[in-house]
Parts: structure tokens; C-alpha cells; sequence
């Protein structure tokens, strides 16, 4: 069976790649360190692979065609997809056989996600995987969660589904390390007369309710809330989801910080056994 070697959860803007000096030289630091730290933690676990979850910003899908959830089942994706972001153009190398797994046991547990032979990922993708130091060396499945177009998942389905993910992660019969990586969030509106507004207090109130670990408490709060934080915050689905995957383990946040020249809430965090706590 595999080992689930490590879930980590860290929010995405492709302004920290394109426009790094926007915010104080000292916040740029600290955040980058964070990223490095993330990269450290990975490469110390060793997966085999990393599933990372994540949304399209309606590159591979658009309303003729939006899927509530899609896994990857392909040998390599190409990335980044947007022309004017400031990163290499690369392919990360892919894991068909455990896309496929992923796909037939969601089915199997009652969910229908789509699955794609030909993606091309966009910037929530790379961005984390680039400020990691890992973006040359990991091999991926993507899981992405519709986080841009209503009708969205619900937060609660979402993760239900990050629940029956864990559970085939940790039956798949190959003997491989696998890690897990939601990027997404948090806080942050775009296209909007409130871009730049981070709202910290949403921000932190999600992050203590992840370490609770009370999932009717976590859901309701932020299914109840999380229009107050932007149009983008939708993307805690991703959070969700690794929550779900990691089941017993405890949220730990090892880094948070609104950044409103970022345009969004910065966190990183990962799940950790209970005795680690």
C-alpha cells in the first residue's frame, strides 16, 4: 500500500512571481523563506509524487464545459499556461496510472470527477511549486476543484471529497510515497471594486478552525462566510480538500500574513500526526 508521506496546504498569487517588490522588502523575505521551508519539508519526505490540488482559472475549462472536479491522468503537463507570467516554461512529469486510480475510486465512492489527458497548468500550479525549488524535480497529479465559476461545489462536498482521496490514496497498491499539496487562497477578490481588501479576520478564524478539527464547525463557518472575503477565496476549497485527505492528522500553520499589495492573504500550513502536535 502507499505511504502518505506529508499534506501541505500554501496560497497561490501569481503576483509573487511577476511583481515581488510591491510589498515591504521584509514581508518578501519572510514569505519566501516560507516557501523554502515548504520545499525543504517536501524534499526531506521524498514522495514518489505529489498530488497537488488546485483550480483552474478558466484555462482548460471554460462555460461550455466546467467540471466540478478534474484529475489529471496523463505522463507530463505543460506550464505555465499564461504567456506573461514570469516563470520557465516547463513539463512537469505526470503519474497516469495513479491519475486513473484517482478517477475510478471517486467514482467508486460516489463522485464524478472528469478526468483529462491534456492540461495545461496556469499559475496555481507552478507558482508554489517555483518558490519551493521543486518545480524541476517533482513528479505530479493534479486535482482541480472549480473555484471560479458558480455553480461551484459546495464547501461541504468538497470536502467529502477530499475524504474518499485519502482514503484511495492509502489503499493504492503500489508502493509509492505519496505527498499532498493544496495551493489556492486565501483571502482575496479580483476584478472588483474590494481588490486589495484582504480580510485577515476570515483569514485566521478558517486557519484555527482547520487546527480544531471540527468539521461541522469548519464547514458551516466557512460556507457561511467566506463571500465576505473576496471572490477568490472561493479557492479554501483546495484547504478543504487536503483537510479531508489527511483525516486524523492536525493542521499546523506555519506561516500567515495579509498582503494587500499581493491582493491576497498569505498561508502556508501543512497536517502533522498527532503526537507531532
Amino acid at each position: 500500500m502507499a505511504n502518505l508521506v506529508g499534506v501541505y496546504a500554501a496560497s497561490h498569487t501569481p503576483v509573487m512571481l511577476n511583481f515581488p517588490d510591491a510589498i515591504e522588502e521584509s514581508d518578501r523575505v519572510e514569505v519566501f523563506d516560507a516557501f523554502t521551508r515548504l520545499g525543504q519539508k517536501l524534499k526531506s519526505v521524498a514522495p514518489d509524487v505529489v498530488v497537488i490540488l488546485s483550480d483552474d482559472h478558466m484555462h482548460n475549462f471554460f462555460l461550455n464545459n466546467m467540471p466540478a472536479f478534474c484529475i489529471g491522468a496523463t505522463n507530463g503537463y505543460k506550464t505555465p499556461v499564461e504567456h506573461w507570467l514570469k516563470a520557465e516554461k516547463r513539463v512537469l512529469e505526470g503519474d497516469p496510472d495513479l491519475g486513473a486510480y484517482l478517477v475510478n475510486e471517486s467514482m467508486k465512492a460516489g463522485f464524478d470527477p472528469s478526468f483529462s489527458m491534456d492540461l495545461t497548468l496556469d499559475h496555481g500550479v507552478l507558482t508554489p511549486l517555483e518558490l519551493a525549488g521543486i518545480a524541476d524535480s517533482v513528479c505530479i497529479v493534479p486535482v482541480l476543484v472549480n473555484c471560479v465559476q458558480p455553480p461551484l461545489p459546495s464547501l461541504q462536498r468538497t470536502l467529502d471529497f477530499g475524504y474518499a482521496l485519502g482514503d484511495a490514496i492509502r489503499r493504492y497498491p503500489n508502493a509509492e510515497r505519496i505527498a499532498v499539496l493544496a495551493t489556492g487562497g486565501l483571502s482575496h477578490d479580483l476584478s472588483t471594486p474590494r481588490m486589495g481588501m484582504v480580510n485577515a479576520e476570515f483569514d485566521q478564524r478558517f486557519l484555527s478552525l482547520l487546527a480544531k478539527a471540527d468539521d461541522a464547525e469548519l464547514v458551516r463557518y466557512a460556507t457561511d462566510h467566506v463571500d465576505e472575503a473576496g471572490n477568490g477565496t472561493e479557492e479554501i476549497r483546495t484547504w478543504l480538500m487536503a483537510y479531508g485527505i489527511a483525516a486524523s492528522r492536525r493542521f499546523q500553520c506555519n506561516y500567515y500574513k495579509p498582503l494587500a499589495n499581493w491582493y491576497t492573504g498569505i498561508g502556508l500550513g501543512e497536517w502533522v500526526e498527532a503526537e507531532q502536535v
